[in-house]
């Protein structure tokens, strides 16, 4: 059979590997009725997998370390019997290849129990990079196999070495207990250099200087109420309209592009006083574009692309000015430019209208109340700017990936979207013709449901994939793994909302009811096992202001629309510092009725 031109073409009779192999480099499947060697059918050899595995192994190392010559004259034919042998051997002549390739040999040889090989020179950078399209997933195994803390090795001379761990106590050790030991460091300063001293970006006295600062800020009454109105203003005048055109045109739209546009729109607003208008309030063939909104999405390429490459590297192509460090010092300075203007005309106003805390809050944005707060005599424009950007891109970024994977984890479980609506009425519609969300606020507080919705969705996939530290002094962690000064370390959000250790074994299952108790309020879980807000002295203080804004979205959405994901639209996770969705969120939009 495997000498017949109708089955193998003319070349039958040729040793041809090629002929298995696509245009695409990937094996092509012979049926095995045609390729007969491991039988067919219901008799199909049990030990084929297996087979293969031997014979691959004992090829990689014999063909790895030597060369093998057909002795001259040998008469190489089968023999007479059951099995096909060769009926006198096979004499050859054998020569010693290079001896570099016996430690890889040896080291593939030596690691095939292990996950994750650890090569000479490599490390075991390679099994990254084969992984790298499935990272977070292929993390998730791997502190599983580990139980739940691995020490990641780095190519020889990069020092890329570092500790990955998703165990509570670890985690709580790190954000809590050793808090001072555990500090971003100079290399995660280098990674987010163009996030300057804000907040998410320093250490020591100058973030607790400026976290005090903020806090101070986001306690003021006319905080809330500012960027609850803004919220309830855009809302009505473009986010909502624009879905009422999609559903009565029966278009499909990507609810995360939408949701990116909103947040944009609305942080801007909040922070700089300035309203972008990224999200019209009808659909077009085409979204207007915004440079500061784009050069944003390339900012976090750009910082994702200096985790994943050896620091020589992004560092020489940041000199050369070519690669990823090119585009990612063109983004810097547009958003340096985009910031300046606004500062600019910050420090005017103030010079001219010396503006107080009781001002109007229709006047109100953060860069203003960080100049009242700070005072103008002692405050410069790189702490504004600073600031300005971490305040930007936490409001922006975390709060639309949030929001994309949620409205995708309940379109897609209608019993859960059905118990949110359940409790919506129950709460909210009344005998008034419409309802005001920025009047009663105090309902939000009794959604409990939708705040387990919230929740749950935040634990399988937070915003923030990942987080590190860098140790300052040797430790020993709670689980025993040792920390010498100087490791980076990794904590996997993204991992953590998978581990049965912590969340059971239906860690997997998107279920609101975990979060509400018995007698219907809400679990409190330490956030050093729902970590999608930071735990410690570091965790998130815009925590209960993020939850406002989601409720009050979730709420006139889900009363207004319908979303279902268009059939065969691919979702999962894209490659960045933020977790948001590599392909979009396409659905279909449909109105469910004049409720509000």
């Amino acid at each position: 059979m495997g000498r017949v031109e109708q089955t193998w073409g003319q070349d039958c009779l040729e040793f041809k590997p090629e002929r298995w192999i696509s245009e695409k480099g990937r094996k092509i499947h012979i049926p095995s009725y045609k390729f007969i060697a491991f039988q067919a059918g219901p008799r199909s050899c049990l030990g084929k997998n297996i087979s293969f595995v031997q014979m691959k192994i004992i090829a990689t190392a014999l063909l790895w370390n030597f060369q093998f010559e057909v002795a001259k004259g040998d008469n190489v034919s089968p023999c007479l019997s059951v099995v096909l042998h060769m009926k006198h051997g096979l004499k050859v002549k054998v020569t010693k290849r290079a001896i570099v390739s016996f430690f890889f040999i040896h080291t593939w040889l030596s690691n095939r129990n292990n996950l994750v090989i650890d090569w000479p020179f490599f490390g075991m950078l390679p099994a990254l990079l084969c992984n790298l399209s499935n990272i977070h997933d292929y993390a998730t195994t791997i502190l599983k196999h580990y139980q739940g803390t691995f020490l990641f090795k780095g190519p020889w001379l990069t020092n890329l070495d570092f500790l990955i761990t998703v165990d509570p106590m670890n985690v709580h050790h790190i954000t809590s207990k050793n808090f001072d030991n555990y500090i971003k460091g100079p290399k995660f300063y280098e990674i987010f250099e163009i996030m300057g001293d804000g907040i998410f970006n320093i250490d020591s006295d100058k973030w607790k200087r400026n976290r005090d600062t903020l806090h101070s800020l986001f306690k003021q009454n006319s905080f809330e109420s500012s960027f609850v109105k803004t919220i309830h203003k855009k809302l009505e005048s473009c986010l909502v309209p624009l879905l009422n055109d999609a559903s009565e045109l029966g278009t499909i739209v990507d609810l995360q592009d939408i949701f990116q546009r909103f947040t944009f729109d609305n942080i801007c607003s909040i922070v700089l006083g300035f309203d972008p208008n990224s999200l019209p309030n009808k659909l077009m063939d085409e979204f207007p574009e915004n440079a500061f909104e784009t050069a944003f999405n390339k900012m976090e390429d750009g910082m994702f692309y200096r985790h994943i490459a050896p620091r020589f590297l992004w560092k020489l192509q940041k000199w050369l000015q070519i690669g990823q460090e090119k585009s990612y010092g063109e983004c810097r300075k547009i958003i340096d430019q985009f910031l300046h203007q606004f500062i600019s005309s910050t420090f005017q106003e103030q010079n001219k209208f010396n503006y107080t805390k009781d001002d109007d809050e229709s006047k109100f944005n953060m860069l203003k109340a960080l100049v009242m707060e700070s005072g103008m005599e002692t405050i410069e424009p790189k702490f504004l700017r600073d600031n300005a950007l971490n305040l930007l891109a936490a409001g922006r970024d975390a709060i639309s990936a949030s929001l994309s994977w949620f409205f995708w984890l309940v379109s897609t479980h209608p019993l859960v979207e059905a118990k949110i609506l359940e409790e919506f009425r129950a709460n909210l519609i009344t005998k008034e013709e419409n309802w005001v969300i920025t009047s009663r606020l105090e309902i939000l507080n009794k959604l409990v449901y939708l705040h387990g919705a919230l929740c749950e969705a935040l634990r399988l996939f937070p915003p923030l994939p990942f987080e590190h530290k860098c140790a300052v002094k040797s430790d020993i962690l709670p689980s025993g793994h040792r920390v010498n000064a100087n490791t980076m370390i990794l904590y996997s959000l993204y991992s953590m909302g998978r581990m049965e250790q912590i969340w059971g074994e239906d860690c997997l299952e998107f279920k609101p009811d975990r979060w509400i108790s018995e007698k219907g309020s809400i679990i409190h879980v330490p956030s050093y096992k729902f970590i999608a807000f930071n735990g410690g002295p570091r965790s998130c203080l815009g925590k209960n202001i993020s939850f406002i804004q989601m409720k009050i979205i979730a709420i006139a959405l889900l009363l207004n629309f319908q979303f279902e994901v268009v059939k065969g639209h691919n979702v999962c996770p894209c490659l960045s510092v933020i977790l948001h969705m590599k392909h979009g969120l396409k659905v279909k939009v449909t109105k469910r009725g004049i409720i509000n």
